[in-house]
């Protein structure tokens, strides 16, 4: 087998010569193709094999390679359909930004010698929406802008091409602007703000827009840009007075320096164009003795002592003026009249301290005997109640008025009131006197119990212990006493069959709810539930809430693999790596789940153990296991790896698995390696193969040698030189099964068998020591074991029921080829 490998490596060698030979002179082909961006990974792009004039299966044949130049791979190969797929997702705006035409360019290497330039065209799709750099501006204006006015708006980007970059601008609706695109020598499009209507900063400070891009891919896309237009103030507007005459009467005996009136003018400008000074305008000389106009504030106050038997009415007139000059006027009249020196006064005859609160109305509260000494309009006496309180007086019999209720009463608005009752004259100056009732409002059961959140949301986590305490539920009764205590129950319902009561409890006096067992996420991730809030009050009333109770999940299931699964026969899964491999080369891939969720569940991978460290490595996230250098010869065939997945949570779980990867090119290679039982003598690399020999050769002459010494107690009355001759020559010629024939033999002669099994798909191992066997024959047939194919069914070199049974009496390796 040897030298046949050696003159085939020799042919090889010379055919890639008159390759290189050839490549050398054929030159250079390059092969044209389109795909579209953002197809998903292993999209077909072109059929490969049949540009280069190949079958599918030619490729691997003549190792078709792809080179992208150093750069990221985008572009793989199929090998079963002879295409060019994707190896990811193409992004065109992230190859390509800006260009008009997107072209990726790689090599194809055919037979170590041709190179084949594939330039792979990546078009475009409408996978980007305009967007703004500001999605937000500001833009002052002046209230008194030119009709016609440009404002330069930003400008939006689109990443695409073509149709399917930006295409048009649209502003929102309004009543005073207009959009204007200027379209630019280099193909953008720039959107201007046109003033089509005079602003009016009064009517309206601020106007908010909305500015819109659209593309024309299918479907469009757009992107949005607010604009606030804010109306800078001008000074057109003049003060005006509230009225445009300001009346007031006071007593003669006013104090000097009382405030008389307040005048007051606003102007619709904003800032300082609004600022109004006070001025008199016309007032007589007397009047400018007695009476003082504050210029800022535009208060009249007096000055000097007023005498209503000197001059009983006085007239002026005042002026307000802005910092433009614009200004406005109003007349001032003020009236002094005489005193009145004696209050009325109030007796309650009758009084009632509380009332119910469903009291219709009218209802009597007090009975008011009311009396002025004065005579004439001093005499007259007006009654009334202070504040907006829901009573009335009314006037019963002369000096007699009744206190009423003038509405109904609700104690959970107003559980009292403080009534004060003001009675005045018609003197000048006018003269009171208050009189203060306190009233309380009696409760009765009109208000149902309210929670104090619309619906509840509660978390537990999972494993809880029982009668942990989930939440708690407040409600409030605006009633009083008993109408007010609140006890809370839980609405009758089923939960998985089981009734809610099996589940959670709750405290009817304080509304705490508790779990009455321990909630597993997996099985239940939330309940529904209603709870009753009810009073106390006849009859009762009551209200209810929706409470939804989350089960958060917990760190408790290990990560379960999936792949590989282990052979359900108990022996170990084997992975193949071609002693060719390059570092990188994928040997397998560990797939595990976890029933946990979130950070539960999210998984890593490392690797644990390796029978030689740094020749494998497994990726942290994808768990596949790959090369991490080239594989050697003095590398032995069989490597162990015993790989942990772990996940995130706190504390984080894991679990292992062990990996067995036979180093080969092929399964032949192995079947040969392990067949012939050679184990070169090398003192720097020991193998299992070695190991396996060494110990099949121990067992063996501990065997014979047992067999030896059984012959020799039972024919030691047979002469001693015809025993070694009979000896000599039945051991060498007679089948094993003769033996059996010799009496006492058979009670201790045992068969021990050693397999070494190898299936051809790699994924089962295993060495099985020494069992005794009481069968008739010292080797059995049966002992071959059947395993799983290797190989795809076109693929394998053995046929289906074919087996390589290697026996060394009295031991046998056996390898199977189905």
């Amino acid at each position: 087998m040897i030298p046949v490998r050696l003159h085939q490596d020799c042919k090889g060698l010379v055919l890639l010569g008159v390759l290189l030979g050839i490549l050398w002179e054929t030159g250079y082909t390059q092969i044209h193709y389109s795909v579209l961006e953002e197809l998903e990974k292993g999209s077909r792009v072109g059929n490969i094999a049949k540009d280069l004039g190949l079958e599918a299966q030619e490729l691997e044949e003549r190792g078709v390679r792809i080179f992208s130049g150093g750069r990221m791979q985008l572009f793989a190969l199929n090998l079963r359909s002879g295409s060019l797929v994707t190896a990811g997702r193409i992004d065109r705006e992230e190859l390509c930004m800006g260009a008009i035409k997107c072209q990726l360019n790689l090599e194809i290497l055919m037979d170590k010698v041709k190179i084949y330039g594939v330039v792979v065209e990546v078009k475009d799709i409408n996978d980007n929406a305009p967007y703004f750099q500001e999605d937000e501006l500001e833009i002052k204006m002046s209230e008194n802008a030119a009709v016609g006015m440009q404002f330069p708006l930003p400008h939006a980007w689109d990443p695409d091409i073509g149709k399917n970059s930006l295409q048009s601008y649209e502003l929102s609706s309004n009543t005073h602007f207009s959009l204007e695109v200027q379209s630019e020598a280099d193909g953008n499009k720039y959107p201007e703000l046109v003033l089509e209507r005079a602003l009016d900063r009064e009517e309206k400070a601020v106007h908010q827009l909305v500015l819109t891009a659209s593309d024309g891919g299918e479907p469009v896309r757009t992107g949005t840009a607010r604009i606030r237009v804010k109306v800078v103030d001008a000074n057109d507007n003049a003060p005006a007075f509230a009225q445009s005459e300001y009346r007031v009467s006071v007593p003669e005996n006013v104090a000097v320096g009382t405030t008389l009136l307040l005048v007051n003018a606003t102007d619709p400008d904003e800032g300082a164009n609004a600022e109004v000074m006070y001025s008199f305008r016309y007032v007589d000389n007397k009047a400018a003795q007695l009476f003082k106009l504050d210029c800022n504030l535009g208060t009249i106050s007096t000055i000097g002592e007023l005498d209503h038997e000197e001059s009983g009415f006085y007239e002026m007139e005042v002026q307000a003026m802005d910092n433009a000059g614009y200004s406005a006027r109003a007349k001032v009249l003020i009236t002094v009249v005489d005193v009145n020196d004696n209050a009325p006064e109030v007796v309650v005859t009758s009084l009632s301290s509380s009332v119910l609160e469903n009291s219709p109305r009218g209802t009597l509260i007090a009975l008011l005997n009311v009396n002025d000494q004065d005579s004439g309009e001093n005499g007259h006496v007006i009654c009334f109640i202070q504040g907006n309180l829901p009573f009335k007086l009314e006037k019963s019999y002369e000096n007699y008025y009744s206190l009423v209720t003038d509405t109904l009463l609700d104690r959970e608005l107003v559980p009292s009131y403080n009534i004060t009752v003001t009675v005045t004259d018609r003197g000048s100056p006018s003269l009171s006197t208050e009189t203060h009732i306190s009233l309380n409002v009696a409760d009765i059961n009109d208000n149902p119990p309210a929670f104090s959140h619309s619906s509840y949301t509660a978390y537990i986590p999972e494993n809880n212990p029982r009668g942990a305490s989930i939440v708690s539920v407040t409600a409030y009764d605006p009633d009083y006493g008993k109408n007010a205590q609140v006890t809370y129950s839980l609405v009758e319902d089923t939960l998985q069959g089981a009734p809610l009561s099996s589940y959670v409890s709750i405290n009817s006096d304080t509304g705490v709810l508790y779990a009455l067992r321990s909630f597993d996420y997996e099985q239940s991730r939330d309940l529904q539930l209603r709870v009753t809030a009810r009073d106390s009050g006849d009859p009762p009333l009551s209200n209810n809430v929706s409470l939804s109770i989350f089960v958060l999940d917990q760190n408790d299931n290990t990560p379960e693999i999936l792949y590989p699964a282990l052979p359900t026969d108990g022996s170990t899964g084997v992975e193949l790596a071609p002693r060719s491999a390059e570092p990188g080369y994928l040997v397998t891939k560990v797939v595990a789940v976890d029933r946990d969720s979130g950070q539960n569940a999210w998984l890593s991978y490392r690797l644990l153990k390796a029978s030689e460290p740094g020749l494998f490595a497994v990726g942290l996230h994808t768990g596949e296991v790959r090369t991490a250098r080239a594989l050697l010869d003095r590398d032995t065939i069989k490597q162990s790896l015993v790989v942990a997945v772990q996940d995130h949570g706190q504390p984080p779980l894991s679990a292992t698995i062990t990996l067995t990867v036979a180093v080969a090119d092929s399964i032949p290679a192995i079947l040969s390696d392990l067949g012939s039982l050679e184990v070169p003598y090398n003192s720097d690399a020991s193998s299992l193969t070695l190991y396996l020999v060494v110990a099949v050769a121990a067992v063996s002459c501990v065997f014979l040698a047992f067999v030896i010494v059984l012959l020799a107690l039972r024919l030691r009355h047979w002469h001693a030189s015809r025993l070694f001759q009979a000896s000599g020559g039945g051991l060498a010629s007679v089948p094993a099964s003769q033996f059996v024939g010799v009496d006492g033999v058979r009670a201790f002669l045992q068969t021990y068998s050693h397999e070494v099994s190898l299936t051809a798909d790699s994924r089962k191992s295993h060495l099985i020591f020494p069992q005794p066997n009481y069968a008739d024959t010292l080797i059995s047939q049966e002992s071959c074991e059947k395993s799983e194919p290797l190989l795809q069914p076109g693929d394998s070199m053995f046929s289906k029921d074919n087996h390589v049974c290697i026996q060394v009496s009295p031991y046998q390796i056996f390898f199977s080829g189905r």
